[in-house]
């Protein structure tokens, strides 16, 4: 059985997320989905949504299989629970690829690393900080 991970913080879901997800579980048979906790999102503003309202949010998810919250201390902790054959990145997830390959390497686990597409064609908005944005001109 082929396992899946995909990662990310999952704030305000919106149709980019459910497109990377679908795009993620189409990859293999099983899609497992780390929603990064709170305290460890260092390189944007911090969530507005709680962590397990997150991974509840991700987990009802139809392509979803098992989503769970990242480890507090070692981002490799759940990847070696998980043994995936293949990691998904978002299409503009700040992860370079490379650099994670080496560092799964380096860690002796043994799994490819991709990248999933864009959505494309779509007026809607499909970015939580573009949500945000609008919230705040239309509300604030």
């Amino acid at each position: 059985m082929r396992r899946v991970v995909a990662q990310g913080t999952f704030d305000l879901l919106h149709p980019g997320h459910l497109h990377y997800l679908e795009e993620a579980a189409a990859m293999g048979e099983r899609l497992h989905v780390i929603v990064a906790r709170s305290a460890n999102v260092t390189h944007k503003p911090a969530p507005v949504v709680p962590d397990a309202q997150r991974r509840e949010m991700v987990g009802a998810l139809e392509p979803v299989d098992e989503a769970r919250l990242g480890h507090t201390e070692d981002f490799f902790v759940p990847i070696r629970d998980i043994d995936p054959d293949v990691i998904v990145l978002g299409h503009d997830q700040h992860h370079d690829e490379e650099a994670l390959s080496a560092a799964l390497a380096e860690e002796g686990i043994d799994c490819g690393v991709t990248r999933a597409s864009a959505r494309e064609g779509d007026e809607r908005v499909l970015s939580t900080g573009r949500i945000v944005e609008r919230i705040c001109r239309q509300r604030c």
